[in-house]
């Protein structure tokens, strides 16, 4: 039953009794460590420049007279 939503339920419930109910949060928690490149923690200006930018795109269409 490989890609089915009942699957996934089974497969996640296997891995929870294999490895222990936390399973999912290691896994995490693994992945979130093994990031080095910081995002935009290491470079606060680029995070500045990259918010004003998406403030600046509306999402709201363009109201006509």
């Amino acid at each position: 039953m490989a890609g089915t939503v009942h699957g996934g339920k089974a497969a996640a419930t296997t891995n929870k009794e294999k490895y222990g109910a936390d399973f999912y949060a290691k896994i995490g928690a693994m992945g979130g460590k093994k990031g080095t490149t910081g995002g935009f923690y290491a470079n606060r200006e680029l995070a500045r420049i990259a918010g004003a930018k998406g403030g600046r795109i509306s999402r709201r269409t363009k109201k006509t007279a």
